[in-house]
């Protein structure tokens, strides 16, 4: 697994980085990196069980803790990216916040709070040591604020009341709860140094609660007598009683004993939002105690900037018309963070600026199609809302987003040259669209409308066809002009896939109606071939060398069929390998319904080796195409808050009046559906509550051949080849070890040192002998290199282009290897493709921005020098008047 694109936000809560410059989001199960100055995303390779709900982020910046809905949690290294510990809560928890020292962090649940001893910070066995148990609340916890110096902290509740407990125990602060609210808190602030606190309810209102003591005023509690604590450590029930952790009682309504010479709250202020009458649910809020900046966002996704104690409006602003599901603010104040899980948006505004520093938004529908550009760097998703997206795969982030479309996305391509993208779609329409001045300047139709469910583009770029779903028809167009060239009947079926052979001008089309039928473009249209199969066709597709056509079936069989000879190779029978999934509903188990599962996509690999099948299925198999037998499965989720991932029933959901799936738990509750009518207890009866099915709908595999993609339920998933992380030796010799490369390159045998270290295969020590190659040697080098390394040579290049600063001294090289190995490097072109392809996308990235700054460098020298001319001929202008002047004095002298 590589990354994750195509969404960027689900649920749960946005945090920004300890230094401010980068945000976490959640993703579903998973989680982003959104790198904000350097303007790159990054997926981490670790996975919870069902959707995160919470995040918790360690004040140092090295440790998370993930949540998911169940109470599951993962203690997450953010520095190496992996899994340290795993825990279970044992009911879904709402909030979790470290303490500023990061000594403790507080999670609440149900309604308590728990207190764990933060893990690093403490030699234990056990990651989450469990310190103290808090109790107050009558109804479920929302939110939670620790005090600055970790003395104190607040949680708010559905009861309208917020608690203020000691993370500690101190003599003058009894537990008792702020009341003066009318709805549920959605979060309580602390003011900075101080234990004042602000409370924020869901009906737009603001309490200001003043405390008559300082943080310094706590008073810590007397020690216990020390004959208690000896007979405690003797007694062994008591001491296990301890690891479970120490429990406090708050009381609503302490008598007038208990509260004399304690902590006091009294309210000073209580504000409302909405003074203009628009009712709105407040749904978040976040507060930056440095420059006192309170943000709020309402379900209907406005937000307002408000300055606190005075609370006067600094402004407010729309930014979409969903809720506002989380925000969060920067450690300097400057960037705001807002995640709208209705549309799948992230937003990261500059408030002093008024400008945006990150918008980005997935398809808030599921994916249908995907491709790559020619080069590798871009990849375009198409999706049922009808959008077409393009996504930077080393940015991971979508440039470009097409809204022209009226109805969902069937199916997108690029043309060979990279700067055109075609998409077909439900609403009777392919168009084109320019990635130079991003719009369409192309829309092809039917004589009659139809929906278009497949598209295919030949490799000049110049026939495009699509397929038709209610009138069996193929139409092509040219591109050139706009106009129908012809309309090609003959299936009696819905076409389901068009494919054209990258070598020659042949079309080959699938139907329902069990046949696959290959069109001769420069033959006046005529069908060349008809291939009959056994079952309906869903999706055919050419060999990157065009000598061979992949066919998958409804009866979950792929073909392989010699098209010129009309001639079948071979078959794999793949239904065994789908392993499609239970659904909740199911009345049959997980094998009999895979019985009548196939595959919907397929896609050769840029070698042509092997072939890649997915379906309705978290599967995605990977078979050898030659031997016809499967190499690998790839488990694209292991998220059970998708459908269909169960492989057995779970025998706990079921009850004698029927499964507990067919209830919905909490449907009003997570977008805030107030209850219409007396006695319906959650939310609104209308409102239905689904899982997503989890299925593959289109695979691709990057011309480069270092990667492949899949659109999925979860977005768009890219798995690639990470060859830095395993030690892969290449005719490995006793005698090759890193102490004898040293030694030949001190030597200056360069071939004999570069032929070891790829012989070794490490990337680290390739670089180094690759760098200590003098670039006046480079010419002589690459001509007494084998031919074997020539092509190991040329890959490394490639991947070293991504990474290094050394551009000139990697582009000798690859000028030098290409020139004096060109010829022989050209009769096995076909193998070498994906090699130079990789290495064109390289180069070709950099000279995209390289280009910019030397465009922008002319730009500045041309205008200096216009200044300095300019100042050049004033000052001539100016010793001219001078001289004048003198000319003149001297001449009345006279």
């Amino acid at each position: 697994f590589s990354g994750l694109l195509g969404t960027v936000y689900r649920r749960g809560n946005l945090s920004f980085t300890r230094d401010g410059s980068s945000l976490i989001s959640p993703v579903g199960n998973r989680i982003s990196l959104f790198d904000l100055k350097n303007n790159k995303c990054e997926t981490f390779p670790l996975a919870t069980r069902l959707n995160i709900v919470c995040v918790g982020l360690s004040p140092d910046g090295s440790l998370a803790i993930l949540i998911d809905e169940e109470g599951a949690a993962l203690l997450v290294s953010l520095i190496g990216k992996c899994v340290i510990h795993k825990f279970y809560f044992h009911k879904p928890v709402h909030s979790v916040s470290f303490s500023p020292d990061g000594k403790k962090f507080v999670i609440t649940k149900d309604n308590v709070a728990l207190m764990y001893h933060a893990p690093g910070k403490k030699r234990e066995f056990n990651a989450f040591v469990l310190d103290k148990t808090y109790y107050g609340p009558y109804d479920e916890t929302t939110c939670i604020d620790w005090t600055d110096d970790s003395k104190c902290f607040a949680i708010g509740s559905k009861d309208m009341s917020t608690w203020v407990f000691g993370a500690e125990r101190w003599a003058n602060l009894i537990y008792y709860s702020l009341g003066g609210h009318k709805d549920v808190i959605v979060a309580c602030f602390f003011e900075e140094n101080s234990l004042d606190l602000y409370t924020i309810s869901q009906d737009a209102a603001l309490c200001v609660w003043q405390c008559d003591t300082e943080l310094d005023g706590l008073k810590p509690m007397p020690p216990k007598d020390a004959a208690r604590e000896k007979n405690a450590a003797e007694n062994d029930e008591e001491v296990l009683e301890e690891t479970k952790g120490e429990e406090i009682h708050g009381k609503a309504n302490p008598s007038e004993k208990e509260t004399r010479n304690k902590v006091k709250y009294s309210r000073v202020a209580k504000y409302f939002f909405n003074k203009e009458g628009d009712f709105n649910n407040l749904t978040s809020a976040a507060y930056h105690k440095k420059t006192h900046l309170l943000v709020t966002g309402f379900a209907s996704g406005i937000f307002h900037l408000h300055e606190l104690p005075d609370f006067s409006l600094i402004h407010s602003l729309s930014i979409s018309d969903q809720r506002i599901a989380s925000i969060s603010v920067n450690c300097t104040g400057d960037w705001i963070a807002f995640g709208c899980s209705g549309l799948g948006q992230l937003l990261v505004w500059e408030w002093q600026s008024e400008s945006y520093v990150l918008k980005q938004q997935g398809h808030y529908n599921s994916m249908v199609s995907l491709a790559y550009s020619p080069d590798g760097q871009y990849i375009v998703t198409g999706g049922e809302d009808g959008k077409v997206k393009v996504w930077n795969t080393s940015s991971s982030f979508c440039f470009v987003t097409f809204t022209e479309h009226n109805s969902g996305v069937t199916a997108v391509t690029f043309t060979s040259n990279g700067y055109v993208i075609l998409s077909a779609s439900l609403d009777g329409t392919v168009r084109a669209f320019d990635l130079h001045r991003y719009r369409n300047f192309r829309t092809f139709t039917s004589p009659r409308p139809s929906q278009f469910s497949c598209l295919a583009v030949d490799s000049s770029g110049e026939i495009v066809s699509a397929g038709s779903q209610d009138s069996f028809e193929i139409f092509i167009w040219s591109m050139q002009s706009g106009r129908l060239l012809d309309v090609l009947s003959g299936h009696e079926g819905p076409i389901s896939s068009l494919s054209f052979n990258p070598m020659k001008c042949v079309l080959a089309s699938a139907s329902w109606d069990k046949t696959v039928k290959l069109w001769d473009m420069l033959d006046s249209w005529r069908t060349k071939e008809t291939l009959i199969l056994n079952s309906d066709v869903l999706v055919v597709a050419f060999r990157p060398d065009g000598q061979e056509l992949a066919v998958a079936a409804l009866n979950g069989q792929i073909t392989f069929w010699d098209h010129e000879n009309a001639v079948q190779t071979g078959s794999i029978e793949g239904r065994h390998d789908l392993q499609m999934g239970r659904k909740e509903l199911d009345k049959i188990t997980a094998k009999q319904a895979a019985k009548g599962k196939s595959f919907t996509t397929l896609c050769y690999s840029a070698d042509g080796q092997s072939i890649l099948a997915g379906g309705l299925s978290k599967f995605v198999c990977i078979y050898n195409v030659k031997e016809q037998i499967l190499v690998k499965k790839f488990e694209i989720s292991c998220n059970f808050s998708l459908d269909a991932m169960e492989e057995y029933l779970d025998r706990r959901k079921m009850t004698e009046f029927g499964s507990l799936a067919l209830i919905d738990e909490g449907a009003g509750d997570e977008d805030g559906v107030a209850i219409p009518l007396p006695g319906v207890k959650r939310g609104d009866m209308s409102y239905r509550h689904f899982k997503p099915e989890i299925r593959v709908t289109c695979l691709r595999f990057s011309p480069t051949g270092r990667s492949w993609a899949a659109t999925t339920t979860e977005g768009l998933l890219i798995y690639s080849l990470d060859s830095g992380l395993i030690f892969d030796p290449f005719e490995l010799d006793i005698d090759v070890t890193p102490s004898n490369i040293h030694k030949t390159l001190r030597q200056k045998e360069y071939t004999m040192a570069i032929v070891m270290a790829f012989k070794l295969n490490e990337k680290k020590l390739i670089q180094e002998v690759m760098e200590a190659v003098p670039s006046n040697e480079v010419d002589v080098v690459c001509s007494s290199l084998p031919e074997l390394y020539v092509e190991k040579v040329l890959e490394f290049l490639a991947s070293a282009f991504e990474t290094s600063c050394h551009l000139e001294f990697y582009l000798i090289w690859a000028h030098k290897l290409l020139m004096l190995h060109g010829q022989k490097l050209k009769t096995r072109s076909v193998k070498l493709l994906p090699v130079i392809q990789f290495l064109q996308k390289s180069i070709q990235r950099h000279f995209e921005d390289v280009s910019k700054l030397c465009e922008w460098n002319i730009y500045n020298i041309k205008y200096a020098l216009a200044i300095s001319q300019q100042r050049g001929m004033k000052r001539l202008a100016e010793e001219a008047s001078v001289d004048e002047e003198l000319d003149s004095d001297s001449d009345y002298l006279m």
